[in-house]
């Protein structure tokens, strides 16, 4: 049985972008990064702020989300751990385009970005694994337009209950009943208030496809919910 690697190798292994490395690579790429810890609900950086690096999260989960001028939040996407989070601006040296927040504790490594880009010049497989995830980041975003385009809240709410219970099956847990945050949290992951989405909610339990439990909903018929997420306005 080999040795048991470094915890920030093993925890560098995890993710996507770096695991084509070999030890040698990541035990350099540790040396690089530094821990970090954040509170739940503490906000890792802000939409326009310079990009010093990229965060790769370890442990925890976070919203990235935008602010309109109103103050109304926007919900761009929920991201799990083993995860990086903020890749795009370390290409273009823009600003960081969104904001993000811890869900609940999270752990990560900050990486550099001036670092980061002598990892893709020493590793090209890096560089590739970057554009992968900048594929699945461009893509998660025409989905999330053509939501907000082309669905109304109806059809978004059913939509994130399916998600959240696909994500409930990959981790093990039985996808039929989900733990949800509270009502204002789903309406902040869909860009609208928590009245439009509690009546919703209502709805759906009155035509038997939910049943609506304290900080729970349970999935009576997932088939309904999938033909409510497809219908068109």
């Amino acid at each position: 049985m080999s040795a048991a690697l470094p915890a920030p190798i093993a925890q560098l292994r995890r993710l996507p972008l770096f695991a084509p490395l070999d030890e040698a690579a990541l035990a350099a790429l540790a040396r690089r990064t530094s821990p970090r810890a954040y509170a739940a609900g503490e906000v890792l950086f802000h939409a326009g702020d310079p990009c010093a690096g990229v965060h790769l999260l370890t442990a925890g989960a976070v919203r990235i989300f935008k602010l309109s001028a109103a103050g109304r939040e926007l919900t761009l996407h929920l991201q799990e751990a083993p995860a990086t989070v903020a890749e795009v601006p370390l290409a273009d040296g823009g600003p960081y385009p969104a904001s993000v927040r811890a869900v609940g504790e999270v752990a990560a490594l900050f990486l550099r970005r001036e670092d980061f880009l002598a990892v893709c010049l020493e590793h090209p497989q890096v560089a590739l694994a970057a554009l992968r995830v900048f594929g699945q980041r461009l893509r998660g975003l025409v989905e999330l337009l053509e939501a907000v385009t082309f669905g109304g809240v109806r059809q978004r709410l059913a939509r994130l209950l399916l998600d959240q219970a696909q994500r409930s099956r990959q981790h093990g847990q039985p996808g039929s009943r989900l733990e949800v945050g509270s009502q204002q949290q789903l309406a902040l992951e869909l860009g609208t208030v928590r009245e439009v989405v509690a009546r919703n909610l209502s709805r759906f339990q009155a035509e038997g496809l939910i049943r609506i439990q304290p900080r729970a909903i349970e999935m009576l018929d997932s088939d309904g919910l999938r033909r409510e997420a497809e219908a068109e306005l």
